[in-house]
């Protein structure tokens, strides 16, 4: 799995962190957990990947579908300057992490 991190302040909509399916088979992300720096948490629900397919968690609210899923918070998750989003399967084995720093 790959997590890459993107941030738009304009909105919480536009704050989102993206978990891509690097492998070939399907991965059913459910009982999954992706993590911010402050262990504020966010569950997925029966949400199937399929190889190299993605999916965007959005901070803000709306309406899951298959591609974007919403955490319906209503303060900024990620920060912009430096932050680390941690993805850890049903059994809370860390299946990857990334961390950034901005100057």
């Amino acid at each position: 799995m790959l997590i890459t991190v993107a941030r738009v302040v304009a909105t919480h909509n536009s704050e989102w962190v993206t978990v891509t399916n690097t492998g070939r088979t399907p991965v059913n992300l459910k009982g999954w957990t992706l993590t911010d720096r402050a262990h504020v948490t966010y569950a997925f629900r029966n949400l199937r990947l399929a190889g190299h397919e993605s999916v965007k968690v959005h901070t803000g609210k709306g309406r899951d579908t298959r591609r974007d899923v919403y955490q319906d918070r209503r303060d900024y998750a990620w920060d912009y300057h430096a932050g680390t989003a941690t993805l850890r399967d049903e059994h809370q084995c860390t299946i990857d992490a990334k961390s950034w720093r901005r100057r």
